[in-house]
């Protein structure tokens, strides 16, 4: 047998993981815990100590890391990383499957299917929708994209580091859910330390502060649900209906808190680009639609 094209039916089971940041290290632990035999490879080898010793298996190259699985789990900063690992080991990654977690864009993920296709390997974008010590929990959410019969072979394997949630074939997918949901999540936590700083020039300590705009961060999924229509329905159907709440009545708002940070001598960029948002609406004669009207200005020409 060739020793680069093992039996990768008998090794079914076997993981590699490469790459043992926080994220590697949980998903290599999590698939030990299980029973799964895995082999590790990381640049600095002594992250690998502890893992080595609950019973994983450290590989010298990236080339006999990939060698020892069928399944290949990438946890690494971003996509130029997996090419500087393994364009070395391209003659080992035929059989494999490539299952990368690590983020970037969405078109680079599509041209790393392509590049793992041209060396005979699968490939699977991941995006891993909580931090480390979540990882293997009930809570813990992974979106996947790409061969659904990858996803399939894989899904048992796959679904211990956390619940797969499939999107579809193209590559692209699971990297724009990621990047959706991680929009959703900076700009919040921009937002919270925003109104913690205004809260700041008043007296009030974070400590004090964070918990009133924790609750009111906690709040906004189900007064979104809580409409008489879904907000996502109305959007798909191109309707803004503006019973409730108005871009006129919403754009108001954001004047106040461009004009209230100003005030305070606070950075105005999250304040203002909101604030565009709105203005923008408006001046499209928008102003007694509903506050998602705004998505127009946010879509821009397409």
């Amino acid at each position: 047998m060739n020793e680069q094209q093992p039996d990768l039916a008998s090794e079914f089971d076997a993981v590699t993981v490469i790459g043992l940041g926080p994220m590697g290290q949980a998903m290599t632990r999590t698939l030990l815990a299980a029973g799964h035999p895995v082999t590790v490879w990381n640049r600095t080898p002594s992250r690998a100590a502890g893992l080595v010793a609950d019973g994983a298996a450290l590989a010298a190259t990236p080339a006999e890391a990939v060698r020892a699985s069928g399944l290949v789990v990438l946890s690494l900063t971003d996509y130029p990383a997996m090419y500087d690992v393994l364009g070395p080991a391209t003659g080992a990654l035929a059989g494999r499957t490539l299952v990368n977690l690590g983020s970037d864009t969405p078109d680079r993920s599509r041209e790393a299917a392509a590049w793992a296709a041209r060396h005979d390997a699968g490939f699977l974008t991941g995006g891993v929708m909580v931090p480390a010590p979540m990882v293997g929990t009930p809570a813990a959410h992974v979106y996947y994209s790409g061969g659904r019969d990858l996803m399939d072979r894989h899904r048992a394997v796959l679904a211990l580091l956390g619940a797969p949630r499939y999107l579809g074939e193209d590559p692209g997918l699971a990297q724009m859910m990621y990047q959706a949901q991680l929009a959703v999540f900076l700009t919040t936590l921009s937002g919270l330390m925003h109104a913690t700083a205004m809260l700041g020039t008043a007296g009030l300590k974070a400590a004090e502060a964070l918990p009133e705009l924790l609750a009111s961060a906690d709040a906004i999924g189900a007064i979104l649900r809580a409409g008489e229509q879904h907000p996502g329905t109305a959007l798909d159907a191109g309707e803004h209906p503006g019973h409730l709440s108005t871009v006129t009545m919403m754009g108001a708002t954001a004047d106040h808190i461009v004009e209230t940070s100003t005030s305070l001598g606070l950075d105005l960029a999250l304040p203002l680009a909101v604030q565009a948002h709105y203005r923008q609406a408006i001046d499209n004669g928008h102003g007694g639609d509903n506050w998602t009207r705004i998505i127009d200005s946010i879509r821009g020409a397409r």
